[in-house]
């Protein structure tokens, strides 16, 4: 059934494309679900789905306007990983790593290589998902987003280093030092992720930035949360 979704050159069939964007709507109808049964009113659960279908449009968007690319993929965009790392922040790790989750396959979609039902999930379900661990810094009151976005793409960079040695070390380039051979894929992968990391860093310090990114929070967050993430 696998190879019936995967052309030989490791893209998708068209069954393949349906697969996966069935998948997206069943994670989103969870994301939904989730949403509804933990958000104490109707209004508030409207503003935090609406936030995370405009960080997910926003977070897609970014991801194709590209600095640079790595000929074996990755590459630094304008921002896309913020996007996703707030949605965590805000919410919740539950959400931050559904959310995740469903960017994840918006990725695979946008570009799919396929070698193993496994290294699919390392590069994309469980890279973009590990993103939502942003959340775990959500009450944080002391530098909480630059905490949280440092984990979130620190966690991707893990799964993509993961899948690199498991599936893409024959892809290391010859001249690569054969001295740093052994790190090849978290070299590779990090790469690209902390320098897209640095610039973001760089713009989320910028007083008006940080302030309208509070302000964002403010009003898509239960003022129940927002009072215990103060503490």
């Amino acid at each position: 059934m696998f190879k019936s979704l995967v052309t030989a050159d490791g893209g998708l069939t068209t069954a393949g494309y349906a697969a996966t964007i069935i998948a997206a709507l069943i994670l989103i109808a969870v994301v939904v679900y989730l949403c509804n049964r933990n958000s104490s009113t109707k209004k508030m659960t409207t503003q935090q789905l609406v936030t995370c279908a405009v960080a997910l449009a926003l977070a897609y968007v970014a991801s194709y306007i590209r600095v640079f690319k790595l000929p074996f993929g990755g590459s630094v965009t304008l921002f896309s990983m913020l996007f996703i790392a707030l949605i965590g922040y805000w919410y919740g790790v539950k959400v931050g790593i559904l959310t995740g989750l469903v960017y994840g396959i918006f990725q695979f979609l946008q570009e799919p290589y396929v070698l193993s039902l496994f290294q699919v999930c390392c590069d994309y379900i469980l890279a973009f998902g590990a993103m939502g661990l942003s959340g775990l810094f959500s009450k944080s009151k002391k530098h909480g987003l630059l905490k949280a976005y440092l984990i979130a793409i620190l966690a991707r960079g893990a799964f993509h280093a993961l899948g690199g040695y498991l599936y893409w070390m024959d892809y290391m380039p010859e001249n690569f030092p054969q001295s740093l051979a052994a790190l090849y894929p978290i070299i590779y992968n990090y790469s690209y992720i902390l320098l897209e990391g640095v610039l973001t860093v760089i713009v989320i310090s910028v007083p008006a930035v940080s302030k309208a990114l509070t302000q964002i929070r403010t009003v898509t967050t239960p003022a129940g949360a927002l009072s215990t993430a103060s503490k």
